[in-house]
């Protein structure tokens, strides 16, 4: 079976993504991608860059069996553009993310355009797929406040039909790659990871407001402070090199045989994130066996089993130094704990995973190929 792959975001845990499902599947998969910038832009023009891109492709492999595509695009331009070379191939629209919900930083404004985008996308795919069922569940419990805003023709009646093609399908996750002896940095005192993305979505504020307040109380702990920065680093943590001096062991974006070395190094990981669909970073630092401490919300208690909870997930900034410092104070107990976690994160790998995908836009295809 032949796969379009369409990534209009190629970059971070999106590149992975597609990388992997190729990399992985049992099908014939082709990419075809946008540079992973200019996310506004993407959403806006992306559609007819990518139809274009999508007809010499077509002309030099033929025609896929099926379409996957990512959202970060005008996924109902796309088709009206593609018609041609596409015609009535199925579609799969995979969300990694939708604007529905989504925190606005302080230099954004409300626009209804991109949660628009978002849910014309949904409304003309064959399957509808998201990473998470908190993912899914938000999505549809939005649409309805956010379509009758317009004045009239407001597509509520559509929004029953598009949930029943919708489901749920994990991201797939390389996880195999972090697997290995322990980290060169593995010891005492215990390290601290946080390995998300530089940004106000992923909490830094709150990152370093838990680091400050360990480090004044007189907690023994190293800190890795690992992600990709898009724009520039948060000047809350501009003090931190100062306070922590060598015990600040990574600042920045590290390359994977680094980052690999260091999630096997961690004893803790942490999150204070706004928005989470899924979390890959905290997949991979759980199944490399840190102990992870997250916010109470979002997707994490959908990805973190309900027996582990009350230790792994927080409730506020005080409840979140609390947990963390109880995993310095009692490090045996919380690596038993980061090995029983381990297995539920391994079901992310794309060993288990990319069958599921395969299986999913089979089946999705098969009324064609029949």
């Amino acid at each position: 079976m032949r796969i379009l792959l369409i990534e209009p975001y190629y970059t971070g845990s999106h590149r992975a993504w597609a990388d992997g499902y190729a990399r992985f599947s049992g099908h014939d998969i082709a990419l075809l991608t946008h540079a992973g910038a200019f996310w506004k832009w993407r959403m806006h023009g992306a559609h007819l860059t990518l139809a274009v891109e999508a007809e010499q492709l077509v002309a030099r492999v033929g025609q896929p069996d099926v379409v996957l595509a990512g959202t970060m695009f005008n996924l109902a331009g796309f088709l009206g553009a593609a018609r041609s070379v596409l015609g009535n191939v199925p579609v799969a629209a995979y969300f990694h993310e939708s604007q529905l919900g989504y925190p606005l930083s302080a230099r954004d404004r409300p626009d209804l355009t991109y949660p628009m985008i978002n849910w014309t996308s949904a409304a003309v795919a064959d399957r509808v797929l998201f990473n998470s069922r908190f993912h899914r569940d938000g999505f549809f419990a939005a649409l309805p406040g956010f379509l009758r805003q317009f004045p009239d023709h407001d597509h509520t009646e559509l929004l029953a039909g598009v949930r029943d093609r919708s489901d749920v399908l994990a991201v797939g996750v390389d996880l195999r790659r972090l697997d290995g002896p322990a980290g060169s940095l593995q010891g005492s005192p215990p390290l601290i990871v946080w390995n998300q993305r530089w940004e106000y979505d992923k909490g830094p504020e709150e990152i370093a407001a838990l680091i400050e307040g360990l480090a004044t109380s007189g907690y023994d702990f190293r800190l890795a402070l690992l992600g990709e920065r898009l724009v520039s680093t948060p000047e809350v943590f501009a003090g931190l090199p100062g306070l922590l001096g060598d015990r600040l062991v990574a600042f920045g974006f590290a390359a994977d045989s680094d980052y690999a070395d260091l999630l096997r190094s961690a004893d803790i990981v942490v999150s204070a994130a706004r928005q989470e669909y899924f979390g890959v970073a905290i997949t991979e630092a759980v199944y490399a066996g840190a102990f992870p401490v997250l916010p109470g919300a979002l997707v994490y208690p959908e990805r973190i089993p309900e027996a582990h909870h009350s230790r792994c997930l927080y409730d506020g900034p005080d409840d979140f130094a609390r947990k963390v410092a109880w995993a310095l104070d009692h490090p045996a107990e919380a690596a038993e704990m980061a090995a029983e976690l381990r297995p539920m994160m391994a079901r992310a790998d794309w060993g288990v995973m990319a069958p599921e995908y395969d299986a999913t836009l089979a089946a999705l295809a098969a009324p064609r190929i029949e």
